[in-house]
């Protein structure tokens, strides 16, 4: 007798080109519950960790430009820190402070740590050419210098526009195992995929952020490359110099190649202990060097592109967002981490946006201004 199989009904795509967790009816859920849906996964704890007391200012909540993310029907968690200190946090009844949460793209902001630290150590020059640290890359990213794509500054025939159903980062989900191959096709790896993106003029000449996932995995990558070192031993570095309570879990390929581009799920304290990185310029407790001051100061003062109108006002900068003073990373379906260095305050927030696009570039502005007054104030 045999028996037979079905594909797992997460993971299949289905309507719009997507997977069943990742569906507008679905995706609350998915969120969630991310860190145990996809197909693989890696999870690290700190042995150490940074303690938070609650010094409330229930000021802050009544804040009406607070309260409107609060009250929103998609929001999952806030929380607003200082140094050591719980200034305010809040949680939707489904959630609660010790869920891990998906924090999508603010994964990326590990690779301005990173970064940094390989080229204080003179491992990797931002003006070199990809094509150096890994001949093997395709054309679309070749001869373009490590600096144009850690800005977002690179143009390629990669696309990540989540408002169409088949555009490229689509395409790449079956490579990192967040839904399964086309039916007959070999699943790729992350970097298979990155080797096989084209392109010819690869200079950017909108004047604005062209936003590709994959440049942050290029990222990873070159400083794999440089460095010997694994990204998942750069990552313990990181984990453990945020002194992070709860597991950190990172989706991966089937080869185990960490997803630095957006595979990260923690809890909102976890990442505001995280946040608190950039707030020290680097700095993790018991005085661990897990960033280097001096790049995280010129990412702030040498910005790359400005994102279109109505995020015009924020740029990007070595794998962060920016206005020159805070430093963060939004993720798909609404989530934000802002970091001030002058004040030391990080806020947080998680949310599911259950749109088609799971993004609203008018809301992220304004949920992004409120954080960084909210940062500049407390």
């Amino acid at each position: 007798m045999t028996l037979c199989s079905i594909a797992n009904p997460d993971l299949a795509t289905q309507f719009d080109n997507k997977p069943r967790w990742n569906l507008p009816d679905h995706r609350r859920s998915g969120f969630h519950n991310l860190h145990t849906t996809l197909r693989y996964t890696m999870s690290m704890r700190a042995p150490r960790v940074l303690p938070l007391r609650k010094e409330v200012d229930w000021t802050i909540g009544e804040r009406p430009e607070v309260a409107r993310y609060l009250a929103m029907p998609h929001f999952s968690a806030f929380v607003v820190v200082r140094d050591d200190r719980i200034l305010y946090e809040a949680y939707a009844p489904d959630f609660g402070p010790e869920r891990p949460h998906p924090i999508m793209s603010i994964t990326k902001t590990t690779l301005n740590l990173m970064l940094g630290r390989a080229v204080a150590d003179g491992l990797v020059d931002l003006d070199a050419r990809v094509g150096t640290y890994l001949p093997e890359i395709g054309t679309g990213y070749a001869e373009a210098t490590v600096k144009a794509v850690a800005d977002m500054n690179v143009a390629n025939d990669f696309s990540e526009d989540y408002s169409d159903p088949y555009t490229s980062s689509f395409d790449m989900e079956a490579a990192i195992g967040w839904r399964l191959p086309p039916g007959g096709q070999n699943e790729e790896t992350t970097r298979s995929f990155i080797c096989g993106i084209t392109g010819d003029d690869l200079a950017n000449r909108t004047g604005e952020v062209l936003y590709k996932s994959t440049n942050s995995d290029l990222i990873g990558w070159i400083i794999e490359r440089a460095s010997g070192r694994a990204l998942r031993d750069w990552l313990i570095e990181i984990i453990e110099g945020a002194g992070l309570e709860r597991s950190f879990h990172i989706t991966c390929d089937r080869e185990g190649v960490p997803l630095v581009d957006g595979g990260a799920c923690l809890t909102a304290r976890d990442l505001a202990r995280y946040g608190l990185l950039f707030a020290r310029k680097g700095e993790g407790v018991d005085g661990r060097r897990v960033g280097d001051a001096a790049f995280i100061e010129e990412t702030r003062s040498n910005p790359g592109p400005s994102w279109p109108k109505p995020r015009d006002w924020m740029l990007y900068s070595r794998q962060t967002f920016t206005d020159g003073t805070w430093l963060g990373h939004g993720g798909y379906g609404g989530q934000f981490m802002l970091a001030n260095p002058d004040t030391g305050v990080v806020v947080v927030y998680f949310s599911v946006l259950e749109n088609k696009s799971a993004s609203d570039a008018a809301f992220s502005s304004d949920l992004v201004k409120m954080m960084s007054e909210l940062a500049a104030e407390c």
